[in-house]
């Protein structure tokens, strides 16, 4: 899995964004997904490698203190199964398949 709590050298610049503007930009971003509720986290994950749920394990990982239930719902905008109950769909074998192929560009 890619360690995206690192940074290389071409990176540098990112660390140099001022948090007040990396946290506008990631909040629009979270409440986009909240909009978004079409796009399944199954195609995220097939598509860029990440998802809703990496997200939350991400602000975990970042310090969050409410736990990994607490923080998919603040991610989701809701509790998680209230979320999956009223918006998820069954993957089919592609989208799995998309998924698995996806995270092996994870890793490095």
């Amino acid at each position: 899995m890619m360690d995206t709590n690192s940074s290389v050298d071409s990176d540098k610049a990112l660390d140099t964004l001022p948090d007040a503007v990396a946290a506008a930009a990631f909040r629009r971003l979270v409440r986009h997904l909240q909009h978004r509720h079409d796009a399944q986290n199954i195609d995220l994950m097939g598509l860029s490698g990440f998802c809703r749920n990496c997200l939350a394990d991400w602000i975990s990982d970042a310090g969050f203190a409410g736990g990994k239930a607490a923080a998919r719902a603040l991610i989701h905008g809701m509790p998680m199964d209230e979320w999956k109950a009223k918006f998820q769909t069954e993957a089919t074998p592609e989208q799995l398949a998309r998924m698995e192929q996806s995270l092996t560009k994870n890793a490095g």
